[in-house]
């Protein structure tokens, strides 16, 4: 059985973050509240808590999961910058983007793709994922906080508390930032493994994505012609 623990989405209480980081360095699984939706996480070195997720969420090894970086010096250990997609993400985050780069080796080989060598970075603009990450000293592993064939298991179905309670026997933790609303709204996926960036997935953001890429003079291939 999971306990919940309950923090202020602008301001969380530092002592129950410290607290939080604890349980993962200790091994937890957790469903933590982004500036998208909710997301399954654990420390990224967590093999076990990695298997849990994928069980959870009823993944292959296919399936990617997301480092959840605390800044752009953390995303820059575990993904391949170039100069190009260095400028374009120091201007879209902290957002509600994931971006494929190609991967360090400095991340473990079950969050990369089996072929293409990628791995999926994201920094969430949400004060208890951020904090909960700067105090762990270095990423988690994140994907959307769902459990497929179950009633109100995904956050499309739009009663909050119900949702959440279907996590207590599933996670170890369920932090709960206490907002009215639960969002149902994903976050946009950019590849920019090649040299034109290409929309994999459309989500929130999509202005403030094209208003960068303008500014960096970048064009966008959008999902119809990858």
């Amino acid at each position: 059985m999971s306990h919940r623990v309950k923090l202020h989405h602008d301001a969380p209480h530092k002592k129950k973050i410290f607290e939080l980081t604890d349980e993962l360095i200790d091994g937890s699984v957790m469903i933590i509240p982004t500036d998208s939706q909710y997301a399954l996480i654990c420390d990224y070195k967590n093999k076990k808590g990695l298997e849990r997720i994928r069980k959870i969420r009823q993944l292959d090894k296919n399936d990617h999961l997301t480092v959840m970086c605390h800044s752009l010096e953390n995303v820059s250990i575990f993904a391949h910058l170039s100069d190009d997609s260095f400028k374009l993400i120091k201007r879209l985050i902290p957002g509600p983007y994931t971006f494929i780069l190609p991967a360090t080796r400095e991340v473990p080989r079950l969050l990369t793709h089996p072929k293409k060598k990628t791995v999926g970075i994201r920094v969430p603009d949400h004060s208890v994922s951020l904090e909960l990450i700067e105090e762990l000293g270095h990423p988690v592993v994140a994907i959307t906080a769902k459990l497929p064939g179950v009633e109100f298991g995904s956050p499309e179905d739009g009663n909050r508390e119900m949702f959440l309670n279907r996590f207590d026997k599933v996670v170890d933790v369920v932090v709960d930032d206490q907002m009215d609303e639960l969002s149902d709204e994903e976050t946009t996926i950019v590849d920019l493994t090649e040299d034109i960036p290409v929309l994999l997935r459309e989500g929130l953001g999509m202005e403030r994505l094209r208003e960068a890429l303008a500014l960096e003079g970048f064009d966008l291939k959008e999902p119809e012609t990858v």
